[in-house]
């Protein structure tokens, strides 16, 4: 209840810029901006309504304070952000021009009446369905990083949007990579069939690996986006379930209990 001798209260406080020590364990400036607004929301939920609009001995409410603290962390988030997208944002363009191409060449060429003419083979098939899909998906990618790159990047755009939708693109990237190596995979198939397994299985494999690299490089970023995006939110709902499923048990229990006791009786 009480203030410093600068007039700052316990929100004008929670607004201040943490420790370098403290911020150097969160990866990325959009990160520890996150957490920044996070900390200073969860303070902001405890204190009286008055203590928002109390201004210190520079005549700051805490809301001012925090955005005077956090004026570089934020321009260094938005770098790291509209960054990511960029490269994220051409990788998806790139699979974009391959996709599209392989829909317009299609493996065993066309017949004179120009359908294709592996047109009757479920492989084809799953051709058509795959190349489509990572078109689309790559597509998708490009409109969401597109859409981190001209995001106005206030300060509340850290704490859900911009995280939300950089989580969505990368999603859309991996869908994207996943479906081309299975058009790929299928291509094979079509031109070599059961002539050459072993080349067929090398190829399967070797599709692998792309996969397996995208996954082991950018799954962490992706990971602590999303718990530092909705981990208190996803605490909270196993804790609530954690809770009810006690309460039921102990209703059981009781239930039980009194039943036992009237047989035995």
């Amino acid at each position: 209840m009480s203030q410093d001798v600068d007039k700052n209260n316990i929100l004008h406080l929670a607004g201040n810029l943490a420790p370098k020590s403290q911020l150097n364990r969160i990866p990325g400036a959009a990160i520890q901006m996150q957490h920044e607004l996070q900390w200073y929301k969860e303070v902001e939920k405890l204190v009286p309504p008055n203590y928002k609009e109390e201004k210190n001995s520079k005549g700051e409410t805490p809301r001012m304070a925090f955005l005077e603290e956090h004026k570089r962390l934020v321009k260094e988030g938005e770098k790291w952000m509209k960054g990511s997208a960029t490269s994220f944002s051409l990788a998806a363009a790139l699979f974009a021009t391959i996709v599209f191409a392989a829909a317009i060449t299609v493996p065993g060429d066309y017949s004179y009446e120009g359908e294709p003419n592996f047109r009757k083979r479920k492989t084809f098939k799953i051709f058509a369905v795959s190349d489509s899909f990572s078109l689309f998906s790559s597509v998708a990618a490009i409109i969401i990083f597109l859409s981190v790159l001209t995001a106005r990047y206030s300060e509340h755009d850290f704490l859900y949007s911009v995280p939300t939708k950089f989580m969505w693109g990368l999603v859309m990237l991996f869908l994207s990579q996943t479906a081309l190596m299975v058009a790929l995979c299928s291509t094979v198939y079509l031109v070599f069939g059961d002539r050459n397994r072993g080349f067929l299985y090398l190829v399967c494999a070797s599709a692998l690996v792309p996969l397996f690299l995208f996954l082991s490089w950018q799954y962490p970023l992706l990971r602590d986006l999303l718990f530092s995006t909705y981990g208190p939110e996803i605490s909270r709902l196993i804790r609530r379930c954690l809770l009810g499923i006690s309460e039921k048990l102990r209703a059981c229990y009781e239930k039980s209990k009194k039943i036992i006791l009237k047989l035995v009786s």
